[in-house]
């Protein structure tokens, strides 16, 4: 029996819908063959690229943070990722994958919409790295998270260096974090013009002090120098908050990325 052509395309609609329900289905439901570290461990180095002082100074960094801005920081280092259900994935479809599954970071807290977890996934002999942030952050930090990958972690990566690039990194996140600068990174060629010229202004002060005494212009510049910084601290140690006893809770409670961060290879 033949049925009209419309229902014919209607039984090819229906059979591509729900070959599409299926494979949507089974990509939800992947699952990452990945343990998390402890409430508040914050580490797992199953690549073994850490060694154990500077993994127990991550776990303090991170402690603290946690602590003071109720934002964890999971580090996790793997071999490969196929070597846990990640073959031929991006590393970046991975940490989300990872940081959902794990629910790192808290979706709220004291009804206020919170979500600030952050990790730190290298995979070694992939050649990856990415961090990857909870949806809290928005993409505002994703520049940041550029720089961090590039100019504190990636350098050391390249050198061999895996402990100081992870630690360099942590270290760059938990300034992020609390909207400080970041780490001052190894002297640049830049950092030669900025000695040459504070050389040149200490000059200028003693020729000047030499010759007008108190009445020169080293007085009225040094002093809105001064001014300037005085302004900045203040403006540092209101903004540090604070108080109270801290948060006491651990690292994993609804957390869900929000796909913002950056990722580098070496």
């Amino acid at each position: 029996m033949k049925y009209p052509l419309k229902y014919q395309r209607l039984v090819v609609c229906l059979i591509l819908a729900l070959v599409s329900f299926s494979g949507l289905k089974s990509a939800h439901a992947l699952e990452l063959t990945l343990e998390p570290p402890g409430d508040r461990e914050f580490v797992r180095d199953l690549a073994g690229m850490l060694d154990e002082p500077t993994k127990k100074k991550i776990q303090e960094i991170c402690d603290k943070l946690l602590t003071d801005k109720a934002t964890p920081i999971i580090v996790v280092t793997i071999d490969s990722m196929a070597q846990y259900g990640g073959a031929d994935m991006r590393i970046e479809t991975f940490a989300t994958i990872l940081f959902n599954q794990w629910e790192i970071g808290h979706a709220k807290l004291n009804d206020q919409d919170w979500n600030t977890g952050i990790l730190l996934l290298v995979s070694k002999n992939d050649r990856k790295a990415r961090i990857e942030l909870g949806a809290g952050w928005g993409r505002q930090e994703d520049a940041q998270c550029r720089q961090i990958m590039d100019d504190y972690i990636i350098p050391h990566f390249k050198q061999g260096q895996f402990s100081q690039g992870i630690l360099a990194g942590v270290e760059a996140l938990d300034k992020m974090a609390r909207k400080l600068a970041l780490p001052t990174k190894p002297r640049s060629a830049g950092s030669y013009i900025l000695v040459a010229v504070v050389i040149g202004l200490a000059i200028f002060t003693i020729v000047s002090l030499i010759r007008r005494g108190s009445s020169g212009w080293a007085w009225l510049f040094w002093g809105v120098v001064f001014a300037v910084i005085g302004t900045i601290l203040y403006q540092m140690m209101t903004n540090r908050g604070g108080g109270g006893g801290g948060f006491s809770g651990g690292s994993f409670g609804g957390g869900f990325s929000g796909g913002g961060g950056a990722t580098g290879s070496w």
